[in-house]
């Protein structure tokens, strides 16, 4: 963690997937700091190589006995290094240690820690200039590509000179010796050619998949940054839409860009040669060339209005796929069948029409660059043959072959660097999409920044007020309420009085709001939020399970939890009477959507998640609200069990699982209206009284007619 602050990165030993009180090995150390956004790697040195270590930053040393020190310099004149207690303040100076002393203590296992490179760009806005520089990244390789594409390039030139000295000079003069040497040219030239041809592919290939992968890691690091209200105001289809064009970007980085840029290497070759055989002939392919991209040219600013429609068809179209499959079980059991494939046809029509001017746009454009491909090599041959008779010394019919050879190996890629135009504009477009979503601000601009307190439970509410985005009326306004720690608060009003937004307040999912949340004394705003919200365990109305085992899913986000911890908290959930009885118990699989369980089973199982880490801090958020009548029992009779030791955090519609709250928060209309136990509620508060008259009118009047059916009986 000291060797990680000095490089600006806070490192949270919750993030360790490791189990605490254990000594971690390298491989996980090298995992916790690349998974907070630093370069790591874990080696085995000798004594000479930590006296040769240049780097900035210290250099963790990893001990026999579980313990670390930081090697914060090196001196190979004196032949020791100078340690550091990664304990010690940063003000403290490292010791001088020789290799006979350390030898005592040290295996050889070192950690070398360094900010990622990728990182440099995280901040950056999503864009062709962001894919630049990304690109720039890989420039050692692209050096040896560029290197291997000069020579490749010159080789080229082989083909068109051999054809012109054997019909010049080995036809003409049947010289056998020179078409000896010739042929021992070529089979020397082939064979090195086929590999650097292999090496400049295999070159090409490494660096497609790392652009590919940094992209992707790229890409999913900033969705899962980006605000959860964000997604909720979002279509998924668009965002699944709009965030697969990176895999179009992907492509023609990899592809046509840089196989253009490749050919383009060689036409920087063959160009001198060209002049060299015939500048007039030159000059009509230069010229052809030109004329071919001012047609594209030409074409751009339709084109880019015509895939820009396109592309809103497309998201337009996916969104209705998205929803449908999303939604599969409401359209079957609402029988909605026709009208999504209505909508669906709708959808799909639009986007063909539009697909369909692309297509006219990029056939038209095809149409008139071709006879200008055409023009190029045939009118140099006529032109060449012209030249040649008007010539009185004539022209070989060698040089005349070669200079048609070489002419098509420029004019191909001359013409593909023109069309490349046309595609980098639907690159252009597509970037532009995928950074709608990626340019979002995301939750926090410094994940590693903030407060990381071990709360007891205390939680403060001074004056608060928030609305959502694009909302007229708060949905809290001036509320104030203090919670001490080790306590259960009941929230309770109608729907909309506030009472999900009190709790989405405390996990930071909504951070603009006006007046003070505290959490233990420390401000809501300068705690760390990763570390926040793992000291939270939540339970919502509709909860999501990952596909996987039982198991998994309850320890998911703790993978250094084992199956002892995961029944403890099944069985506080109550989930483990129903997880028993499955064939498989605990290593049952669970499906996508989790189709094998019934809602109360997926929601104990969310219960026993939000336990797994024994939070300090608890918030059922309707948690009981799907549950039968027997599950709601069970759960209920662990809720004091639950609550044992934590801040608890109830928000119910039921206000009998209310009761045993010592306090219960009254909300409506986004005001707090009162805060008292239930007994007291009653008598004072006229909004809660109707509600538990409301819930419990029929033991109201079964009560009432209780009685009077026993007079009755009497007389």
């Amino acid at each position: 963690m000291a060797a990680a602050r000095y490089h600006g990165v806070e490192l949270d030993r919750d993030d360790l997937r490791f189990p605490a009180g254990e000594t971690p090995p390298p491989a996980a150390l090298v995992e916790w700091a690349r998974t907070n956004g630093l370069w790591a790697s874990g080696t085995k040195f000798r004594w000479r190589h930590l006296l040769a270590v240049q780097t900035a930053g210290p250099v963790v040393l990893l001990f026999v006995d579980g313990s670390a020190a930081l090697m914060v310099r090196a001196d190979p004149a004196r032949n020791v290094v100078w340690l550091k207690d990664p304990l010690a303040g940063p003000e403290a100076l490292g010791i001088p240690v020789d290799e006979l002393r350390l030898a005592q203590v040290w295996n050889g296992e070192v950690l070398l820690l360094r900010p990622e490179r990728g990182t440099l760009l995280d901040n950056e806005p999503f864009g062709l200039m962001w894919v630049a520089r990304l690109v720039w990244l890989e420039k050692p390789i692209l050096r040896d590509i560029f290197v291997g594409s000069l020579v490749l390039s010159l080789l080229s030139i082989l083909p068109a000179m051999l054809v012109m000295i054997v019909i010049d000079k080995v036809i003409t003069y049947q010289s056998y010796s020179t078409l000896a040497m010739i042929s021992a040219i070529v089979i020397i030239v082939t064979i090195y050619e086929m590999y650097l041809g292999h090496i400049r592919r295999q070159l090409m290939l490494i660096v497609g998949t790392r652009l590919d992968a940094k992209l992707g890691l790229h890409v999913f690091k900033r969705l899962l940054a980006l605000p959860i209200d964000f997604f909720e105001r979002t279509q998924t289809g668009a965002v699944m839409y709009q965030v697969g064009q990176i895999t179009k970007l992907r492509d023609f980085l990899t592809g046509k860009l840089m196989t253009t840029l490749i050919d383009l290497i060689m036409v920087l070759v063959l160009l001198p040669i060209l002049f060299w055989l015939s500048p007039m002939l030159t000059w009509i392919v230069l010229g052809g060339s030109v004329a071919i991209a001012l047609t594209i040219f030409a074409f751009l600013k339709p084109m880019r209005r015509v895939f820009g429609n396109y592309q809103a068809a497309e998201i337009q179209k996916n969104t209705v796929l998205v929803e449908s499959v999303q939604g599969i079980r409401t359209v079957k059991s609402l029988a909605l069948e026709p009208q999504q494939r209505e909508l669906w046809d709708r959808r799909s029509a639009d986007a063909a029409s539009w697909r369909q001017s692309v297509g006219n746009m990029s056939n038209w454009s095809q149409t008139l660059v071709s006879p200008w491909e055409s023009l190029i090599n045939r009118g140099a041959l006529l032109f060449g043959a012209y030249i040649a008779l008007l010539s009185p010394t004539g022209a070989s019919v060698g040089s005349l072959l070669a200079f048609m050879m070489l002419s098509g190996r420029v004019a191909a890629p001359l013409v593909s660097m023109a069309k490349l135009i046309e595609d980098a504009e639907e690159m252009r477009t597509a970037t532009g999409l995928a950074g709608q979503v990626l340019n979002i601000r995301p939750e926090t601009e410094t994940p590693g920044a903030g407060l990381r307190p071990r709360f007891a439970g205390a939680i403060s509410f001074n004056a608060v007020n928030f609305t959502y985005p694009g909302a007229k009326n708060p949905a809290l306004e001036k509320v104030s309420f203090d919670v001490p720690p080790g306590t259960m608060l009941g929230l309770v009003g109608r729907s909309g009085s506030g009472k999900s937004t009190i709790t989405r307040l405390l996990q930071g999912i909504n951070r603009e709001y006006e007046g003070t949340i505290k959490i233990d004394g420390s401000d809501l705003r300068e705690i760390n939020l990763a570390h926040l919200r793992r000291s939270f365990g939540v339970v919502l109305q509709e909860n999501f399970l990952f596909r996987g085992s039982i198991k998994d899913n309850i320890i998911a986000g703790r993978p250094g939890l084992t199956l002892t911890d995961a029944v403890r908290a099944a069985r506080l959930a109550g989930a483990e009477e129903f997880i028993e009885r499955l064939p498989t118990g605990y290593e049952t699989w669970i499906e996508e959507g989790s189709p094998n369980l019934s809602g109360g089973q997926r929601q104990r199982l969310a219960i026993a998640r939000a336990l797994i880490h024994d939070p300090r801090l608890l918030i059922l958020d309707e948690a009981t609200s799907a549950l039968d009548p027997e599950s709601e029992a069970l759960v209920n009779a662990n809720i004091q069990r639950i609550a044992h030791g934590r801040t608890m955090m109830i928000v119910s519609h039921r206000l009998s699982s209310l009761v045993d709250c010592q306090n219960i928060l009254v909300l409506d209309k986004g005001h707090m209206i009162d805060i008292a136990p239930h007994e007291v509620l009653l008598e004072r508060c006229t909004i809660y009284r109707q509600l538990w008259l409301q819930q419990h009118r029929h033991l109201e009047s079964h009560t009432s007619r209780g009685p009077k059916s026993a007079l009755t009986a009497g007389a």
